[in-house]
C-alpha cells in the first residue's frame, strides 16, 4: 500500500457502509416505481433487509435517504500542498469520481427520481452547501487563506457548478467516457477562462 493511501476499512466498517448503500438504493428503487409520497421508511428498510430501527441508525427521515449522498464516507477532501489548485482540487477529487463511476446506474437513479420529485430538491440543495462548505475549508488550508476569506468560497462554488455540468454531461452522454474525463474538460475550461482576457 503506498505510504499516502489512507488505511483500508475494517469489517465493521465495510458492513455499515452496506447498509447505509443498501437503505439508499431501496429507497430510490422503490421512489422511482411510486414516487416519493407512496414509499414508507418500512417499505424501504424491508427491501434493504434491516430493520425499521437499523433503517433510523442511519436517517433520520425517508427523504434524508433519498438524497443521502453515497459518498459520505469519503470524508472531507485534502488537497495536496505542491500542485496548483485546479490540479489539486482535481486529484482530492478523483477517489469521489472514481465511486461514482463504479455506481453509474445508482447515481443515475438517484439523478432520475430527484428529477421527478422536486420536493426533495431543498434537502439536496443543503446537502450540497454542506459538502461545498468542506471544499471551501480544504481550498483555504491549500490557499493559506483565512476561512472567512471570500476566495475560498468562490472557488469552491464555481468548482461545484463545473462538477454539475459535468455529472449532466456524463449522464446524459451516449459515450463511453468516464466521469473524471468530463470532469477534466470542465475544469479546463475554468482554466481557460482564467487566462481569456
Amino acid at each position: 500500500m503506498h505510504a499516502d493511501s489512507p488505511p483500508l476499512p475494517g469489517r465493521r466498517e465495510l458492513k455499515r457502509r452496506q447498509t447505509r448503500l443498501a437503505l439508499i438504493t431501496a429507497a430510490l428503487r422503490l421512489t422511482e416505481e411510486r414516487g416519493a409520497d407512496r414509499v414508507t421508511t418500512d417499505e424501504i428498510s424491508a427491501a434493504a433487509e434491516v430493520s425499521p430501527r437499523t433503517f433510523f441508525n442511519y436517517f433520520a427521515t425517508k427523504e434524508d435517504a433519498l438524497v443521502g449522498d453515497p459518498l459520505e464516507d469519503c470524508g472531507a477532501p485534502v488537497l495536496p500542498a505542491d500542485r496548483p489548485l485546479l490540479d489539486a482540487l482535481l486529484t482530492a477529487l478523483a477517489p469521489a469520481f472514481e465511486q461514482i463511476q463504479h455506481d453509474r446506474d445508482l447515481w443515475l437513479l438517484r439523478m432520475r427520481v430527484i428529477a421527478a420529485n422536486p420536493q426533495l430538491l431543498p434537502l439536496l440543495i443543503a446537502a450540497a452547501a454542506s459538502a461545498e462548505h468542506r471544499l471551501a475549508t480544504a481550498i483555504a488550508t491549500h490557499s493559506g487563506l483565512d476561512p472567512d476569506h471570500p476566495r475560498p468560497a468562490v472557488v469552491a462554488a464555481v468548482a461545484n457548478a463545473a462538477v454539475r455540468v459535468a455529472l449532466i454531461r456524463w449522464a446524459e452522454s451516449g459515450d463511453a467516457r468516464p466521469l473524471i474525463e468530463h470532469v477534466r474538460e470542465a475544469f479546463a475550461i475554468l482554466h481557460d477562462l482564467r487566462e481569456s482576457r
